[in-house]
């Protein structure tokens, strides 16, 4: 019963997540979409609304559908409370939780990630600081960047 179980659940769980990714494109595709200053001006109006209520939704209903429940014990510091999250170890996809979970603010990422098929996209509609391994100055600007973005009174959201 149990391997029947799992021939019906998993070409069922693989259409859903694959459902849902196409949709988180789809909506960071739109939300960027003629981005005015191309990630070096933060999002605004109705394109940062839409990366704030539809990807977390998303992101959660991705991570039920692969049989993870996530509970949050507590209340997630505000914008004005806390500009920048620390998470880590930060090694693995579960991070895509904690961002569902904080209402997707930006991330640090590899600049190389952006440039990934679907995910870039998505990736790109968070708003990231782009960290270049090949730059000698990487660590100084993305420092920088983050400041820049804790001290900007909301308009930048928060940094993971």
């Amino acid at each position: 019963q149990t391997v029947l179980q799992g021939i019906i659940l998993l070409p069922l769980r693989v259409t859903c997540i694959l459902l849902i990714l196409l949709l988180a494109w789809l909506f960071a595709s739109i939300a960027t979409f003629c981005q005015p200053g191309k990630g070096s001006v933060p999002l605004k109006g109705w394109r940062r609304r839409m990366i704030q209520t539809t990807l977390p939704g998303l992101t959660r209903t991705a991570f039920f559908v692969m049989g993870f429940q996530v509970k949050v014990k507590g209340k997630v510091a505000s914008l004005p409370e806390a500009p920048i999250f620390v998470a880590a170890p930060h090694s693995s996809f579960f991070d895509a939780i904690i961002c569902a979970l904080t209402g997707m603010p930006s991330i640090v990422s590899r600049a190389e990630n952006l440039s990934t098929p679907v995910f870039g996209t998505i990736l790109s509609s968070l708003q990231p600081v782009a960290v270049s391994r090949q730059d000698p100055d990487s660590r100084k600007n993305t420092v920088a960047e983050i400041t820049k973005r804790a001290l900007s009174r909301g308009q930048w959201p928060q940094v993971v």
